[in-house]
């Protein structure tokens, strides 16, 4: 779960299945007690149908939680952190960055920092739409080193720079769990 309305979306569906949950937050639900094996494989193909998935094993848990991590941070809290991203994944998560590292990118063929990136310019494309910042500000709220590096990146990523996406008439942006 990536949205507050993803998260709304499987409330729902959890509503409709009468399974009783303590929390849900992004990528997470914590239920009051076990489910059937039966209801459960129904909220799965419920859930499936809505575009998400359950995760039963451990690295696909981990995995999705490095992702809701970042996605939170970048997105949702916009957090500056005081520390650098792997040291912050290793805190959360309380494992080893390398380990991390290693696990992400063979489960999503990319690595940590790409995707930090891919999300960072997402962010960065809301903002040009927006346009309620300059590119200055953008930079320093992403935490860019300068206007030219965060240019840079998204060159990359884009293929156009900032002004030339700023200047499209419908910008191609992606959903959060699409990047």
């Amino acid at each position: 779960m990536v949205c507050n309305r993803c998260i709304e979306a499987v409330e729902e569906e959890l509503k409709k299945a009468n399974i009783s949950f303590n929390s849900i937050k992004l990528g997470e639900v914590v239920l009051s007690k076990e489910i059937e094996p039966e209801s459960l494989k129904t909220l799965s193909e419920k859930l499936r149908e809505r575009g998400f998935e359950l995760l039963n094993n451990e690295n696909s848990k981990i995995v999705d939680r490095i992702k809701t991590l970042i996605i939170d941070l970048i997105h949702i809290h916009k957090k500056q952190l005081q520390v650098n991203y792997s040291t912050y994944l290793e805190k959360e998560l309380n494992k080893d960055y390398s380990y991390l590292s290693n696990l992400f990118s063979s489960t999503e063929g990319v690595t940590i920092e790409k995707y930090i990136i891919m999300q960072k310019v997402e962010r960065i494309k809301e903002l040009l739409i927006y346009g309620e910042l300059n590119l200055s500000e953008i930079a320093h709220e992403m935490n860019y080193s300068s206007v030219q590096h965060l240019s840079n990146q998204f060159k990359k990523v884009t293929g156009m720079s900032p002004s030339d996406f700023k200047k499209l008439q419908s910008p191609l942006r992606k959903p959060l769990d699409s990047v």
